[in-house]
């Protein structure tokens, strides 16, 4: 019995090998799976837009100005400057004595703001962790996150009149039989009202994280603690803190990042020429260069100066906590 035998079909009438995709089959099945989810969840893709365009009209498109820096810029000239100087406002601010004082106070207050205000919230967070009486811990909670929603006018101005020569402050300490102290005027009290400002303001608002970040701890951690003969601080030294470890190293590094920046308007309307040695910062110092003294391409060197610094602090905290605690943003 003979056996059918199929021919080949004769040349030129095959079928065209599919095309290769780059990358390989994993490439285009990911690129299907990319474009299923968008179909499927369009919805939620949608809610990006408006972001996406804050940061690009807001954040990256004004980055095009920064080469004013080198350039010289004349109001109602050229929106990108007139003649190139290259970095002649970079050594105008390195050899300005000026610049080197503020630069010093900013460092200061940064450095004040990083070691008070960041560890108390987590202080409070762990305080109210373990209040058993739930009034008692709401009603906490309300008049500690209560200054945040208030405006930094109301805040500055609620500070300035505690500390007045005749404000509430300075009649305690009248009481207790010490001279009034012109907390405002003087430059050696600034660091400590400012610091002191923020950490009423923004302590109680920082809990919320921490508090979050405690309720995803399992309780079977703490039951196996205790029965391991480990009493309540033991617990939370050896569970909780590392329970929110990773919230702590996000908070720190984003606090790094902005350690520079420090609080403009606060500082701004809290400082005085009296107390320019040790209040004026670098953005106060921006504000008066570029829009007082219209030397805008001189107040863009020294922000394009302070952007470099904070971009260094972020990237060397960020591989600091990866290599130390294996956690960071990216």
């Amino acid at each position: 019995m003979s056996t059918p035998t199929t021919s080949a079909p004769p040349p030129g009438t095959q079928d065209p090998p599919p095309p290769k995709t780059p990358g390989g089959p994993k490439r285009l099945s990911a690129r299907r799976s990319w474009r299923r989810a968008l179909r499927r969840d369009w919805q939620l893709y949608s809610l990006v837009i408006l972001p996406l365009l804050f940061f690009l009209v807001f954040r990256y498109l004004p980055m095009i100005g920064n080469v004013i820096a080198f350039r010289r810029f004349e109001p109602g000239g050229s929106i990108l400057g007139e003649q190139w100087v290259g970095l002649r406002y970079v050594r105008m601010f390195l050899t300005d004595p000026t610049f080197w004082q503020v630069f010093r106070n900013t460092l200061w207050l940064g450095l004040l703001t990083l070691v008070f205000c960041f560890p108390i919230p987590i202080v409070l967070a762990l305080l109210l962790n373990e209040v058993r009486r739930t009034a008692l811990k709401r009603f906490v909670q309300s008049v500690s996150y209560l200054p945040h929603f208030l405006s930094i006018v109301i805040v500055a101005g609620i500070t300035m009149q505690m500390l007045a020569t005749d404000g509430p402050v300075n009649h305690l300490l009248g009481w207790l039989g010490h001279d009034p102290i012109r907390f405002i005027q003087e430059p050696e009290w600034f660091r400590t009202v400012y610091v002191g400002s923020e950490i009423w303001q923004t302590a109680g608002w920082g809990t919320i994280l921490y508090l979050a970040a405690l309720t995803t701890i399992d309780n079977d951690l703490y039951e196996a603690a205790r029965i391991d003969g480990a009493n309540r601080w033991q617990q939370i030294w050896h569970v909780t803190l590392p329970g929110i470890r990773p919230t702590m190293i996000t908070l720190l590094i984003l606090n790094i990042g902005t350690f520079m920046a420090v609080g403009f308007e606060k500082i701004l309307l809290l400082y005085n020429p009296l107390t320019y040695p040790t209040a004026d910062v670098v953005s106060t110092y921006l504000y008066r260069a570029g829009v007082e003294s219209n030397s805008f391409s001189y107040a863009s060197a020294i922000g394009l100066f302070e952007a470099v610094i904070g971009l260094v602090l972020i990237t060397s905290a960020n591989q600091l906590s990866r290599r130390t605690v294996g956690t960071s943003l990216w």
